[in-house]
């Protein structure tokens, strides 16, 4: 179990019972050093499978979890996300919690209630206002905030609901009043009827814990306030919990996630087990190096708790940045560079273009099809829920009655799929065609990889015929999980959908001021979470990252400056790091990363990057040098009959003084000074610096 752990993982499984927090960045291995934990402490006989509850925020994450405990031998650990284990326990107590009746039925979406409550309160509201209401609602149920209290709440946590708030509050409490009369509940409700049925039932609180003694909890920077509550509920005074998070990922502030309970786990916690995980094995060194420059200038509480990722893996090429004229021409390259690397290899499903906004996806859906690659778009309707999806499955259980039984199972799913019109080697053309076939493609993928399990089961279990039934069971499984196929096809999805996955290939598009970060983004809070999304986004590439930005939306539009977060770029080899305003010609551009001469901080402003140190760090200037530099300045703009900074600006002079360059390549270093000044003044100034005469100096210039 400790076998192919780095000393931190190793540090991880080995921690004693109690109270561990494992601060894990991207790539580290945090799902592997978790799940050998749990596998560790069941195997030595330190606590019972069926005792341990793991959490997470998505079902994919969850049957990843699973999938990996059977893989070292473990069985029946519970591995749900928040509302899915809460939602278990309440069917099975239902009877005892509600006078014998079942749970209420579950709505999946608010909107349509909204806009109801919101009619009865004489708000008009249209579907997009709808929407926007039901996530105002959500996030104050998420953080226990009640109608009567929401237009303080939503003040004190800078919120900007689509109308005034206290008729926000007006449509909540209606909200309310409809869900009761229609006897229904929502997610929310799942999470605090569970804290209440543990609550207010102390026989079932002590049946529950009782059950679930161990708990492990995923992504703990996203936990909302009425999570925890559930939480420490089912905790119960116990201290038994792994905590795993990073807050430099810390990217749904806007739905109610609050990092300050990772934040203050060691001082909640006295006592506490903390690892730190830093070793990324999922990016090359040039991807890891890009994405510490990102997230070093971070700024605020969270920033206590950066990791400084070291890159486990090979040498990549660098990280490209582009620049075009427009959106438009943005994505017609992205488009183009997508097809030629799946022509040359790569597959489709190892690609991901990604963007701040789900309204920039419609542009690279239709740049995409003109070049005829297909397309997978994240965030969008789930998978087995698709229409083309429910009704292959419909037709795979029909086949079950004629297909022979000793018929291989690819043959029968491909037999059952052609039924309803899909062809094995005829995939259409057309964007939304295509996408519908690569999606019952992807079945047939499936039943290849459940052929292979059953020849190969997990340990412990026995080999099985892969039959038509089995593999409708399986699929059956899968759609109750939420645990989708892959899909061939380029991943198209917002940063926020992108969390927790990862490519060979990635895109981030779009990096201009007023799209990341968004105008939106007013407060300094607001900026640093932009900043944790370029970060997460940079993160999610394994080997090649492609960054760009249109110069302008549209064409002839105006120009717009490149993202903030940025490091400053090179556009030139063996010169020093400027920040010049690039040409919009979709020409490559290397991202260089720079660091303090006195602390190592990356540096991220052009003021900074030209003294090679932050502008807090202590000076080593020459005072003398810098004068006498002041003076010779002075006296070639008199003579040439410019202003004094055409020569060189003071901030040039100062690293001047402060690094006392002997050699034109050493000068050359410096931000500000190009080619050309090097030509004109190089020579000079190295004089300058070895003590020659300004006079003399000045009158070699002018000659």
């Amino acid at each position: 179990m400790l076998a192919g752990l780095d000393d931190e993982q190793r540090a991880v499984v080995v921690a004693p019972a109690g109270p561990v927090c494992v601060l894990a960045g991207a790539g580290t291995g945090k799902t592997r050093a978790i799940t050998h934990r749990i596998a560790y402490r069941v195997l030595t006989g330190e606590v019972r499978p069926q005792h341990v509850l793991a959490v997470t925020f998505t079902a994919r994450a969850a049957a990843e979890m699973r999938t990996r405990l059977a893989q070292l031998g473990v069985q029946g650990v519970q591995a749900r996300t928040f509302h899915a284990a809460a939602l278990r326990q309440l069917r099975y107590f239902a009877p005892r919690l509600f006078s014998g009746r079942e749970l209420p039925e579950v709505v999946d979406s608010k909107a349509r209630l909204v806009g109801l409550a919101a009619a009865k309160v004489g708000l008009r509201a249209d579907r997009t206002v709808a929407r926007d209401l039901a996530s105002e609602i959500e996030w104050a149920k998420s953080s226990m905030v009640e109608p009567g209290e929401y237009p303080v709440a939503a003040a004190k946590a800078n919120r900007e609901p689509p109308v005034d708030p206290a008729r926000v509050a007006e449509v909540y409490a209606e909200y309310e009043r409809v869900k009761r009369s229609r006897g229904v509940i929502d997610f929310e409700d799942l999470l605090r009827t569970a804290i209440w049925a543990m609550e207010e039932h102390p026989d079932v609180g002590e049946q529950i814990r009782s059950q679930y003694r161990h708990f492990v909890v995923d992504e703990y920077q996203d936990v909302n306030p009425v999570q925890q509550r559930l939480l420490e509920t089912w905790l119960g005074g116990r201290d038994d919990v792994t905590v795993v998070g990073d807050a430099s990922q810390t990217i749904y502030s806007f739905t109610g996630a609050s990092s300050a309970y990772l934040v203050d786990f060691p001082r909640q916690h006295r006592g506490a087990t903390v690892v730190r995980l830093v070793r990324d094995y999922r990016s090359t060194p040039q991807v890891v190096g890009l994405a510490n420059a990102v997230i070093s200038q971070a700024r605020g509480e969270l920033a206590g708790l950066r990791l400084q990722l070291v890159g486990q893996r090979p040498a990549g090429p660098e990280p490209d940045l582009r620049v075009f004229p427009d959106e438009p021409a943005e994505a017609t390259a992205v488009a183009q560079r997508c097809a030629a690397m799946i022509a040359a290899g790569t597959p489709a499903s190892e690609i991901a273009v990604l963007f701040r906004t789900n309204a920039q996806s419609q542009s690279y859906e239709e740049a995409l099809a003109e070049v005829g690659v297909p397309v997978v778009v994240r965030g969008a309707e789930r998978f087995f829920e698709r229409g083309e999806v429910r009704q292959a499955m419909v037709a795979l259980r029909a086949a079950t009655r004629t297909t022979p039984p000793d018929m291989p199972l690819r043959q029968a799913v491909v037999g059952a799929l052609e039924a309803v019109g899909w062809r094995p080697d005829a995939p259409p053309p057309g964007g939304n065609a295509r996408e519908q076939w690569e999606a019952l493609a992807a079945l047939v993928n499936l039943a290849e990889e459940y052929v292979t399990a059953a020849a190969i089961p997990l340990p412990g279990a026995e080999a099985r015929p892969a039959t038509l039934e089995g593999f409708n069971e399986e699929l059956a499984r899968r759609a109750a999980l939420q645990q989708v196929p892959t899909v061939e096809g380029v991943t198209l999805a917002s940063l926020h959908a992108a969390k927790g996955l990862e490519w060979d290939a990635v895109f981030l598009v779009g990096l201009a001021e007023g799209t990341l970060p968004t105008t939106y983004a007013k407060t300094p809070e607001a900026v640093e979470e932009e900043r944790r999304l370029l970060y997460v986004g940079v993160t999610r590439a394994r080997e090649w990252l492609w960054l760009s930005y249109g110069g302008a939306r549209s064409p002839g539009g105006r120009h717009r400056r490149p993202c903030r977060f940025l490091p400053a770029l090179d556009p030139e080899a063996g010169r020093a790091p400027t920040r010049p305003r690039p040409k919009s010609d979709g020409t490559r551009r290397r991202v260089a990363v720079m660091s303090c001469r006195v602390c190592g901080t990356t540096l991220i402003s052009g003021a900074d990057r030209k003294l090679g140190r932050c502008s807090t760090c202590p000076s080593t200037m020459d005072e003398e040098l810098f004068e006498r530099l002041r003076e010779w300045r002075l006296r070639v703009a008199t003579e040439q009959k410019v202003p004094a900074y055409v020569v060189f600006t003071d901030a040039t002079l100062t690293a001047l003084a402060e690094r006392r360059p002997e050699r034109l390549e050493e000068m050359a270093a410096i931000g500000g000074i190009g080619p050309r000044k090097l030509g004109l003044y190089g020579e000079a100034v190295l004089a300058l610096i070895d003590g020659a005469d300004i006079d003399d100096l000045v009158q070699k210039n002018l000659g």
